[in-house]
């Protein structure tokens, strides 16, 4: 057993990642040729409006499920929304907010994009501290108006008129998988400003500004659409519940801060916190990369269910980077 566990935490989580990445991504955005069907309550990006999804994200069920009176909650479609929810966090409980960092489609693309960046000899650039926290509110800003807008298509809020049904899915109108993964997926059509109405000419038209941000913004800085991803808000407020924990012994770490460099989201916690053992925090993804570039043993540790599955070693460190940076002969 315990060689086993040297081996694993000897092992190279980024090369496993990038496996798992291109298989989800082959999956969720192919799937549906080989009859993969994984439901419509996933939490991650799998976008409804990509033809050949091998499942669709659950912020889309979401939606519709919210658009019922005050009247329905207690009725059969309000029995909907609670069956939604569950079902989400069915699939959510066991990776936790690995499914931003090892299974989501376009933070995979993201990622790609990272790596392109490496091999051209480009610099990322990187948020100060008060940008950082400023937008990290973004995201809770952009998961409360997906809420709220699909309850004011059936319900007068504020005494305001009701929404129409071109509100329907407004957060799917704007988010850039919608054009970006269904291009990936042979979907040219959502590459287009809806003249429909005035209302999806608008949504549609932010939605093409925002995939055009986010394709540049992905060559510039790691992981930039994350800090603003709705699901990612969705994801903490559940975050307690995962069975996969990222934990810290603080009183063991030396603040070398190799755990913040290796860092895609640019996370100042997971260096300078000493106190907490939790370390699954706002805009962590449980990529594991900190653990990867921790020289000290088990200062940091994935755990799944209470049980330690890849720690932070020496040894590990070492043989990383060793495979890493080979001496010349």
């Amino acid at each position: 057993m315990r060689r086993l566990r040297d081996l694993l935490n000897q092992g190279d989580v980024d090369r496993l990642r990038f496996h798992v990445q291109w298989i989800s991504f082959g999956l969720l955005v192919y799937g549906g040729q080989v009859a993969v069907a994984l439901g419509n309550s996933l939490p991650t990006f799998a976008c409804p409006f990509t033809p050949a999804r091998g499942g669709t994200c659950y912020l889309f069920a979401l939606q519709h499920q919210l658009n019922l009176g005050w009247k329905d909650v207690l009725g059969g479609r309000g029995l909907g929304l609670g069956i939604g929810l569950l079902t989400f966090l069915a699939f959510f409980v066991v990776l936790n907010k690995a499914w931003c960092g090892f299974v989501c489609p376009l933070g995979t693309l993201q990622d790609w994009a990272m790596r392109l960046r490496a091999r051209l000899g480009l610099r990322p650039a990187a948020y100060r501290a008060r940008t950082f926290a400023q937008l990290s509110w973004l995201k809770w800003g952009l998961l409360a108006a997906t809420l709220v807008v699909p309850l004011a298509m059936a319900n007068p809020l504020l005494g305001l008129p009701r929404l129409s049904s071109d509100w329907a899915t407004a957060w799917c109108q704007v988010c850039p998988a919608r054009t970006i993964l269904s291009a990936a997926g042979g979907e040219a059509a959502q590459l287009a400003v809806d003249f429909s109405s005035v209302t999806l000419l608008s949504l549609t038209s932010v939605g093409m500004g925002v995939t055009g941000v986010v394709l540049v913004g992905m060559f510039v800085k790691d992981r930039f659409f994350c800090f603003f991803c709705p699901m990612s808000a969705l994801q903490q407020t559940f975050a307690l519940l995962g069975l996969l924990r990222l934990r810290k012994r603080g009183g063991a770490c030396t603040r070398c801060g190799d755990c913040h460099r290796a860092c895609d989201m640019g996370l100042t916690s997971i260096a300078d916190e000493v106190l907490k053992a939790d370390m699954v925090v706002d805009d962590c993804m449980l990529c594991l990369k900190c653990v990867a570039a921790c020289p000290e043993d088990r200062v940091l540790e994935a755990t799944l269910a209470g049980l330690p599955i890849y720690q932070s070693t020496s040894r590990g460190f070492f043989a990383r980077a060793a495979r890493r940076f080979p001496r010349e002969r």
